[in-house]
């Protein structure tokens, strides 16, 4: 699908009086010829530093954030711009979208991973396996993207955050649909941190039509279809008792009212 996009040449920001840096979804319609929804717009125009976008199978979190990262290689020179999935697979799969984005600018292998774009103005696009313990060493990272975080490994989250340590204005992206009520992206979207939230269910992308909606609500069973398109975060299903009942009994006291304990020493 991205391939039938008419691209036009790219403009470098070769210097401080150059050209003032388009906004992203702005610069998208014009330039790739890819005109973001209300959604995605948000999620590339946005100047906060950490955000959480919680959607449904089939939005176009992988294609949004493969222009986010393409504009922010394009017009900040020397950045570090890292995509980290599940698997290689999935990230390179990331790095092919935008490939296929930035056809007509100039690019090429960084000469040490090819699983990288290396640009012109110095900026670099690396994308990563989702293996904690062979992606160390990343340092001054200016724009980190998690794709499909539901599905993202703790402790690989956890390793991979002091990637940005170093840079201070640096930036956290991550996109998935819910995979259970448990795992950082959970967390994340139900805890107080200062995360800008974005949530997007089927019901508010234009691209997927009631009929369809129909179609699958009958086809899956109503956890599922709640979690891949109305972005619940749904029990798993191995699960003794769901999240709901234990959070019922440590809030909630059905017991009466109980005797201290007593100890003989």
């Amino acid at each position: 699908m991205l391939d039938q996009f008419k691209l036009t040449p790219i403009p470098w920001r070769t210097s401080p009086t150059a050209t003032p840096t388009p906004p992203p979804a702005h610069w998208a319609a014009t330039t790739l010829n890819f005109t973001p929804d209300p959604h995605q717009s948000q999620v590339l125009d946005s100047t906060h530093r950490r955000v959480l976008v919680n959607c449904c199978r089939q939005w176009g979190k992988s294609t949004t954030a493969a222009i986010r990262a393409l504009h922010h290689a394009l017009f900040t020179p020397q950045a570090e711009i890292i995509l980290i999935a599940p698997t290689q697979r999935q990230s390179s799969e990331l790095l092919r979208k935008i490939r296929s984005f930035s056809t007509q600018t100039d690019f090429k292998s960084d000469g040490t991973n090819r699983f990288s774009l290396l640009f012109p103005n110095g900026s670099r696009i690396v994308a990563l396996p989702g293996n904690r313990d062979s992606i160390r060493g990343f340092s001054r990272v200016s724009l980190l993207i998690i794709d499909e975080a539901g599905w993202v490994p703790d402790a690989l989250y956890f390793t991979i955050r002091p990637f940005l340590a170093a840079a201070p204005d640096a930036s956290l992206l991550i996109l998935s649909t819910p995979n259970g009520d448990s795992g950082f992206f959970y967390h994340s979207w139900t805890g107080p941190q200062p995360w800008l939230r974005i949530s997007v269910p089927a019901t508010e992308c234009s691209r997927i039509s009631p009929t369809f909606l129909e179609e699958e609500r009958q086809a899956l069973t109503d956890r599922y279809f709640r979690q891949e398109y109305l972005c619940e975060f749904q029990s798993h299903n191995n699960a003794v008792f769901p999240r709901e009942r234990i959070n019922h009994f440590f809030s909630h006291n059905t017991f009466g009212a109980t005797k201290p304990f007593e100890f003989e020493l």
